[in-house]
């Protein structure tokens, strides 16, 4: 493995950038690419950020997490090259509050279709909950589509049935993230036990997959504006879900179907159906509690397999925006103006810290 030196970021952060590049052996058309707001983008207006907003969740903190503080540790630029010789590129976020000697988790951060993994990580700001709780989170690039000067934007993951050309191409994005939990758990002290994945939208979806096929490895996901989008769902081992979607999804519809801002060019599953489905794949013995809390329907199944648990959270009026997030000129137009009074970030971590094997 070769490295290039750390250098500094220009970045009010003060955080220091460096370049891995490795080999791994491992096994939307472009309209979606037009739709990078509509599944997640950056928005550079300023905004609540996650971390800084109230939580609404009934249940948050119960793990013990710690909002977030402002990150001032290395962001790592990657690459990995898989079998079907694609180069696939990531961003490593390494806390300067990382113990040396500590197994830590890691969280795979998954942007929204038409996205790209640092829009993600300024979207969701998961490096500020890194910082603060002791936790690596790795931001990979889904496969991109060059348009109208996009450059390496406009990305996106085979989830199954969506999205672009990710999923025309039928890439292996499962055992692309495979391989980069390999390679970062090879070059830092992570906790097996410990490794999660959350996305937004399309994200969200192919982390829905990584909890069907990659469940050795994976302990719990988050799951935000998504649904589940692949026929049969049999994990190895049972995994731990939370799934936010809100009633005014026009993206993906919480009832399912072709939303009016829908620009995958397909129908989506109601996104409930992924839970019932990791419900029954965890063998989760009852109906789930139910809890109202302000615009919050908490459904959550418990003593299900080894522990796990699911959790389905429905935002009524919220969009298809990642919730707590800041938006932007264009955001309404496409999806939606964040709901405000839930900082899916915090939520998201709280309940994968609250799960481990």
């Amino acid at each position: 493995m070769s490295r290039a030196d750390a250098q500094p970021m220009n970045s009010s952060r003060a955080r220091r950038r460096r370049l891995v590049t490795t080999s791994v052996a491992v096994v939307v058309v472009a309209l979606v690419g037009l739709g990078v707001a509509a599944c997640g983008a950056r928005s550079d207006s300023s905004g609540p950020a996650p971390g800084d907003t109230a939580t609404t969740s009934p249940e948050a903190g119960a793990s013990g997490a710690l909002r977030g503080v402002d990150p001032t540790g290395q962001l790592v630029d990657g690459r990995l090259t898989t079998a079907d010789g694609r180069t696939r590129t990531y961003h490593l976020y390494v806390p300067a509050s990382l113990p040396a000697d500590t197994p830590v988790p890691l969280l795979v951060g998954l942007h929204g279709g038409g996205g790209w993994g640092t829009q993600f990580e300024d979207n969701s700001r998961f490096d500020r909950l890194a910082e603060a709780n002791h936790f690596l989170v790795v931001y990979p690039d889904g496969v991109g589509l060059s348009l109208l000067g996009s450059g390496d934007k406009l990305r996106t993951w085979n989830a199954g049935t969506c999205c672009g050309r990710a999923e025309k191409d039928d890439v292996d994005d499962v055992a692309f993230i495979s391989a980069l939990i390999d390679q970062i758990e090879q070059d830092h002290h992570v906790d097996p036990g410990r490794v999660y994945a959350a996305g937004h939208s399309n994200g969200a979806m192919l982390s829905y997959r990584l909890a069907c096929e990659l469940s050795d490895k994976i302990a719990a996901v988050g799951i935000v504006s998504g649904a589940l989008e692949i026929d049969s769902c049999t994990p190895s081992r049972p995994v731990s879900v939370i799934q936010i979607n809100g009633t005014a999804d026009q993206n993906v519809p919480i009832d399912g179907g072709r939303g009016a801002r829908t620009l995958s060019g397909g129908s989506h599953p109601p996104p409930r159906d992924g839970a019932n489905t990791m419900a029954a794949a965890d063998a989760c013995p009852n109906d789930p509690a139910v809890v109202h809390h302000d615009d919050l329907t908490v459904s959550t199944w418990s003593g299900c397999g080894q522990g796990t648990q699911i959790r389905f959270v429905v935002i009524d009026g919220s969009p298809h925006a990642w919730p707590g997030s800041k938006g932007g000129p264009l955001s309404g137009a496409t999806v939606g103006t964040a709901y405000p009074n839930y900082d899916a970030s915090f939520e998201v971590w709280a309940f994968l810290a609250a799960h481990h094997r």
